[in-house]
């Protein structure tokens, strides 16, 4: 009955398969430990609380090389994390604007992004992140070259690029609130107020949108809610720069070195631009086969009832064509986040560079510092999966 009663069949093949899988398992596992056993090894965790006796130049949280290599892992990921999210912020906007253009009616632009394209997407990233850091390292000047009046101008009056940093303006206040110390890890008030502020921005704007739709959908007149959105996100961080004096703190040269603003290591700034002009390229294909796949009628259908040609872009095309790109779009930022352990190519300590890289030659743990790799590589893109799953479901067609 198990195997030809229909109502039984499909389970009881599902528990077979289920038993044979962990079978396979659980013999992997322990042929692994017996033949490490054999070799005198064990697997043990506890050199994570170890003095991992070397230094991380890009840091987010205190370290230095008297702590232990836990604290390094969780350094090199909160790197992992920072490259990883500015890639996918500058490659969305990048991608999506060479996607548009790449359609445009004018031939240069559209020629010049379809260059850009096959380009970066027919060259292995690797050769580009090693292209990109010779630019930065036998390109750019020292910067002593940005002394005297005959000296180089910073661009746009704000950054300089140099041959050991890139140094970026920095936001300081002139009437600082302080800090909330939590142990070495020292967060500015003022970030957790501008957090606070956006947290509870995206929260009334989701309440008044939804609102709006009740609205409408009573009536069928949705009422005019783009100035309250726009005063939602726009008046905090002004309230925040008249209140507490913010400014600019640009970067000056003193010496042989700059002083003032952030000196961003040029590592972070190589791997972060040759991730954002590599997955750019695949997202801009992606974008623009999602604008292809709405059909002709609905822009001639937007262009009857006198909207031009940006707003048929900004209002018709691209919401439906969202529905088409944000499931190929989570693949390109799991892809980015895991591209980013080529970090090591140019010397940025992350994930890959502390715990899967320095710690491992250290202290010789290589099956457990790859494992926890492995697992928190796997944690990063089930959230990203998740979290991008959660907004596709939200602007999918919903059929009655």
């Amino acid at each position: 009955m198990l195997i030809y009663d229909r109502r039984y069949r499909s389970l009881t093949f599902q528990v077979i398969v289920f038993i044979l899988v962990m079978s396979l398992a659980w013999w992997l596992i322990g042929n692994t430990v017996e033949n490490l056993s054999r070799l005198g090894k064990d697997i043990d965790f506890g050199f994570l609380f170890n003095r991992a006796g070397y230094d991380i130049p890009q840091q987010l949280i205190p370290y230095d090389s008297d702590d232990t290599h836990l604290r390094a892992a969780v350094v090199g990921l909160l790197n992992t994390l920072l490259v990883s999210a500015l890639g996918c912020i500058a490659a969305t906007l990048l991608g999506i604007t060479a996607g548009v253009l790449r359609l445009s009616r004018n031939w240069l632009f559209a020629r010049l992004m379809t260059i850009y394209v096959e380009t970066f997407r027919n060259i292995p990233l690797l050769l580009w992140i090693l292209i990109i850091y010779a630019v930065f390292t036998e390109i750019t000047p020292a910067p002593r070259a940005y002394q005297g009046e005959d000296g180089r101008q910073l661009i746009l009056g704000l950054v300089a690029p140099t041959n050991r940093y890139t140094a970026i303006p920095a936001i300081v206040a002139e009437h600082s609130p302080g800090v909330l110390e939590l142990g070495r890890i020292h967060i500015p008030w003022l970030a957790i107020m501008f957090i606070g502020l956006l947290v509870a921005a995206v929260v009334i704007r989701s309440a008044i949108n939804s609102r709006a739709r009740r609205i409408q959908g009573r009536t069928g007149r949705r009422p005019v809610t783009w100035w309250i959105n726009l005063a939602l996100f726009a008046v905090p961080p002004v309230v925040l720069w008249q209140v507490f004096g913010l400014h600019l703190e640009l970067p000056a040269l003193a010496g042989f070195n700059f002083k003032g603003g952030i000196s961003v290591d040029n590592s972070l700034v190589v791997l972060w631009l040759a991730l954002t002009l590599y997955t750019g390229a695949f997202i801009a294909e992606i974008v623009r086969a999602g604008i292809l796949a709405v059909s002709r009628g609905q822009t001639e259908a937007a262009y009857s009832l006198g909207l031009g040609p940006r707003q048929t872009m900004n209002l018709v095309i691209l919401p439906q064509a969202l529905r088409v790109i944000v499931p190929p779009l989570i693949s390109q930022y799991l892809n980015l986040t895991k591209n980013s352990s080529l970090a090591i190519a140019v010397g940025y300590m992350d994930l890959r560079g502390t715990l899967g890289g320095t710690t491992v030659n250290q202290t010789g743990r290589e099956l457990e510092g790859i494992l926890l790799m492995m697992l928190v590589y796997l944690a990063i893109s089930l959230i990203i999966s998740g979290v991008m799953n959660l907004y596709n479901r939200r602007v999918t067609l919903k059929e009655r």
